[in-house]
């Protein structure tokens, strides 16, 4: 894994080289190329507005202020958004949403990957980010719970390199080193690596301060290069890799060995240990953009394409598995996507913009499945302790299409409407379509009161790669056999989303936001882990209702800056449509005749931050000195049969410490100090029940984590 760090440098030192040579005969950016990048950023950002939706942005700044900083996950810099929940495995759940997320790098959006413990997206390669929901226009489709906009930096505005070392707490070695600069010619870059080591790699399965079994290697690269063409259009193409490797964490109370109706079987296997039991996963994730982008006096187009690879396998420890479940799957799944974006924008005259795009993507999906199990006889008993081999391997091929057009029409100064409406058609294992109408509207009261409201009609297919082949009478007559047999693949989910919402600024450092939703879908998508193996399948519910209401203030002034964010949720489903093999029988009959909670239901949610930064203070130890800290609190994600209970409510409080250092003729120092659950507080993400729920998961128990940086 290592190797992933050296290769960073080495991309480093070979961009850092050219750099130079290129500098050779110009020390600085032209002002007028900063003009240009500066143009064309703004024209790009106007092909795809968020009119009507709700937009909540993060910059650089906030994500220092969070725990860890640009040092922690992703996920974690999402979660500080409003109506994010936090989930096992990495994932989070956004508006009462599981999973149905679009990602977008620069504009482009990024096609649909395996999804793993892994966070393939690093923070230490973000401008800002911004979460869009609510009632999308137009050029938003298939994936619409949540609009993950990103904008890198670029080179153009980032010249210079940062490298940095960071670690603490369980075993944690976290170095990373980026570096970016403009070239002659117009060329502009940015480039990063980092690598991960850690003994906490994904959730523990007990409440203690470290996991069994539960080491993670990983190393991520992304690249971004941009030659300006002229003053009008430039080329620019972002590449990306990450490898990740985990261990899955043991319990150490595994003393039930497998049985047969409550009888501990003899599998004549060795039996070894709870504790050794010894599964992995390794996850693998590459993808490639290259887009054109031309900015005229009234027409605006950016045309990109994109290439992804996926993979997933999860690596069984066969006689530990069969030892304690009677059942050891080894799984590979892997998904490449190819397409093309385009999306462009024409002002007809000052009161209409037309907005116009498609999207186009080919998937191929492999979905290799061996499992090993047990003869069993008509009464369920095994007959032998030989293990039989049972292959159920499937390979499919998928295609999306998406076409949209629009009109931002403002028809008086306070009042602006964005209508119109875009076509889908998904052919995977079902061929389905879709017209959907939008609308949104924004009404300026006065200049510190907006007000936006809006309709959306969605279509979501379902995840291509973690469909099954839907073969459950394979396993019969095996420990694996299902208690279900009935089988239909999982359909798109067809959804009314209705969003009301207003911000106000009480001065300019106080700012508050609220808004409300309302979604009612047919088919509703939710996904679950229904085996051994961490990897989630999709299914459908008949019918779908989620609501809610988000609250969020900001306040900045001087040095001092405070954001909070607290939203209430409720998701719910009605009768399971698809893929019942993955249901018990009592399962089944209850969900088809109540309303239950879906699992990723959370009530409560919220997040929250204060930061100080005494900069100038007349003391010198604290100048140039941040100190900050933030919380994450949740009422707990659901649990029991049919999600009828819930696991509790937990508030981890985090604290963090960032002292700059300033020296004449010498790099800018950076030291940094976190405390993650300040208190210890011991709490339960998951509790091993639940529709869709395998294994207890615990949050991270108090860590102290350090490290330097240097700018240079």
């Amino acid at each position: 894994m290592r190797v992933w760090f050296l290769v960073g440098f080495l991309c480093f030192f070979s961009m850092n080289s050219y750099a130079d040579n290129a500098r050779g005969t110009s020390q600085s950016i032209e002002l007028n190329e900063i003009d240009v990048i500066g143009n064309l950023d703004q024209a790009r950002n106007s092909i795809e507005p968020s009119l009507g939706a709700t937009d909540y942005n993060i910059g650089v700044g906030q994500i220092d202020d969070e725990s860890q900083g640009d040092n922690a996950s992703f996920n974690q810099v999402v979660l500080r958004t409003p109506g994010a929940a936090e989930d096992s495995f990495g994932q989070l759940h956004i508006r009462g949403e599981h999973a149905n997320l679009e990602y977008r790098i620069n504009d482009v959006v990024l096609p649909e990957g395996i999804s793993g413990f892994g966070q393939e997206l690093d923070s230490r390669f973000i401008d800002n980010v911004s979460l869009i929901d609510g009632s999308l226009p137009a050029q938003y489709g298939f994936h619409t719970a949540g609009i993950v906009d990103i904008h890198t930096k670029s080179g153009a505005f980032t010249n210079g390199g940062t490298i940095s070392m960071y670690g603490g707490s369980h075993g944690e070695v976290n170095p990373s080193i980026s570096y970016g600069a403009s070239a002659k010619g117009g060329i502009n870059y940015f480039v990063t690596s980092s690598y991960l080591e850690d003994n906490l790699g994904i959730e523990n399965t007990t409440n203690s301060s470290s996991a069994i079994h539960d080491q993670t290697q990983q190393g991520k690269m992304f690249a971004y290069v941009s030659k300006i063409i002229d003053d009008s259009s430039r080329l620019s193409v972002m590449l990306s890799a990450s490898h990740s490797d985990f261990q899955i964490p043991n319990s150490p109370d595994g003393t039930d060995y497998f049985t047969a109706n409550g009888l501990t079987f003899p599998t004549g296997l060795p039996v070894i240990k709870a504790t050794d039991v010894n599964d992995r996963q390794i996850e693998q994730n590459f993808y490639g953009i290259v887009t054109y982008q031309k900015s005229q006096e009234k027409l605006n187009y950016q045309v990109s394409a994109f290439s992804r690879f996926s993979e997933a396998q999860y690596l069984p420890d066969d006689t530990g598995d069969l030892d304690y479940n009677g059942v050891a799957s080894r799984v590979n799944d892997s998904l490449l996507t190819n397409g093309l974006e385009l999306d462009g924008s024409y002002e007809l005259n000052d009161a209409n913009t037309l907005r116009a795009g498609s999207t186009l993507t080919i998937s191929d999906a492999i979905n290799d499945n061996n499992t090993l199990a047990f003869p069993v006889d008509v009464n369920g008993n095994p007959t032998t302790g030989i293990p039989v081999s049972i292959i159920d391997n499937n390979q499919k091929q998928g295609e999306e299409y998406g076409f949209y057009l629009q009109n931002e029409w403002r028809i008086s100064d306070p009042l602006t409407i964005n209508y119109g409406g875009r076509f889908d058609e998904s052919y995977q294992y079902l061929n389905e379509y879709q017209f959907s109408p939008r609308i949104n509207a924004v009404y300026e009261i006065n200049q510190t009161t907006k007000v936006h409201g809006g309709y959306s009609r969605y279509f979501t297919p379902p995840p291509l790669e973690l469909e099954q082949s839907g073969k459950p009478n394979i396993y019969n007559n095996t420990t694996a056999a299902l208690p279900v047999t009935e089988n239909s693949a999982a359909r798109a989910e067809r959804a009314n989303y209705f969003d009301l919402g207003m911000t106000h600024d009480f001065s300019s450092e106080l700012h508050f936001g609220l808004d409300t939703y309302y979604k009612t879908a047919h088919d509703q998508l939710d996904e679950g882990q229904f085996g051994a193996a961490p990897i989630f399948v999709p299914f459908n519910y008949k019918e779908g209702k989620v609501k809610g209401i988000e609250f969020t203030v900001e306040y900045k002034k001087g040095g001092l800056s405070i954001y909070s964010n607290t939203a209430l949720s409720a998701s719910m489903g009605k009768g399971v449509a698809t893929e019942q093999f993955n249901f018990g029988s009592d399962e089944i009959d209850y969900i088809n005749a109540h309303w239950i909670h879906m699992d990723h239901d959370q009530l409560i949610t919220g997040s929250g931050g204060m930061a100080y930064e005494f900069d100038g203070s007349p003391y010198a130890l604290l100048n140039k000195t941040k100190v900050s800290a933030d919380i994450l609190y949740g009422s707990g994600l659901r649990a029991g049969f049919a999600n009828e209970q819930h696991t509790g409510f937990y508030n981890p409080i985090n604290l963090g410490l960032e002292h700059t250092i300033h020296l004449r003729n010498f790099p800018t120092f950076k030291i940094r100090f976190d405390i993650v659950n300040l208190f210890d507080e011991s709490y339960e993400l998951r509790d091993g029940s639940g529709v869709g729920v395998y294994a207890p998961q615990y949050g991270p128990r108090r860590g102290f984590y350090g490290g330097f940086s240097m700018d240079f």
